[in-house]
């Protein structure tokens, strides 16, 4: 038999290796090599197999094997255990001498569970197996362990909101309620927004935004548009600007060129 790690569900008989439902497996040889038919033991002519199951359509579903007993035919049944089946079918009307309990619990209320089934002889001894009894020439060992429990999905904690964040909101507060200096910045905003607005360019002058006024009598040149403005200004040459205003510091050369007074 391959060995199985994982939890049994199921403990059977079969009339031949083949007659293993899906999911089963026959033990076939024991564990010195020796053919496991059970023969005249198992109560009728042509013998019979042990087989195991760790899931199948034949198994008890959401099940565990947690215990194993092989009692005698005159032996009552123990209470909660459940005597294993035959396959095919049940064959009426033989007598079993030997017959084997098992003991099926959920997965989740099952601290060990039986792993492996084993059949040697009767003189073998097997480490880390218990014997559980004898059938015809053979002896019946079961290999028991932890029960490998799926850990639950960690449960997100709900978040608990604070009372000085719950008095927070993200909707701005209506003007009626802000107070003197928030109502005072807020309008100079706007009329920032409004000197710098770019959306219309083509709507701005040349004197938005100069921080002075024009003289009175240039606004009605203004007006009239920008040549008007430029009729009264006279344009001179770089020799009329340094004719105009030539200066020939005379004064200043004159005083430089004094002599101090003489010392009595």
């Amino acid at each position: 038999m391959a060995a199985a790690e994982a939890p049994l569900t199921g403990l059977a008989w079969v009339a031949t290796p083949e007659a293993a439902p899906a999911g089963w497996t026959a033990i076939t040889v024991t564990v010195e090599g020796a053919a496991a038919n059970l023969g005249k033991g198992f109560g009728h002519k042509g013998g019979g197999y042990l087989c195991v199951s760790t899931g199948g359509a034949q198994a008890v579903p959401g099940a565990v094997v947690t215990d194993v007993q092989v009692l005698s035919d005159r032996s009552p049944q123990p209470a909660g255990y459940t005597r294993i089946p035959e396959f095919p079918e049940p064959r009426t009307g033989l007598s079993r001498k030997k017959r084997l309990y098992v003991k099926l619990l959920p997965p989740d209320t099952a601290e060990t569970a039986v792993l492996d089934v084993k059949l040697s002889s009767k003189s073998k001894a097997l480490p880390l197996y218990m014997r559980i009894g004898e059938i015809g020439n053979f002896a019946i060992w079961c290999k028991k362990g932890p029960v490998l429990q799926s850990s639950p999905q960690p449960v997100p904690k709900p978040r608990t909101i604070s009372a000085g964040l719950k008095q927070l909101s993200l909707q701005p507060p209506d003007s009626d309620q802000k107070s003197p200096a928030a109502r005072c910045s807020i309008k100079r905003a706007s009329q920032h927004e409004s000197l710098y607005d770019t959306s219309n360019i083509y709507g701005l002058s040349a004197m938005d935004g100069v921080p002075f006024t024009l003289h009175p009598k240039f606004e009605s040149k203004l007006s009239s548009g920008s040549t008007a403005v430029l009729a009264d200004l006279t344009v001179k040459s770089l020799a009329d600007i340094e004719k105009e205003y030539d200066y020939a510091f005379i004064v200043e050369r004159t005083a430089a060129a004094r002599l101090p007074p003489s010392v009595c």
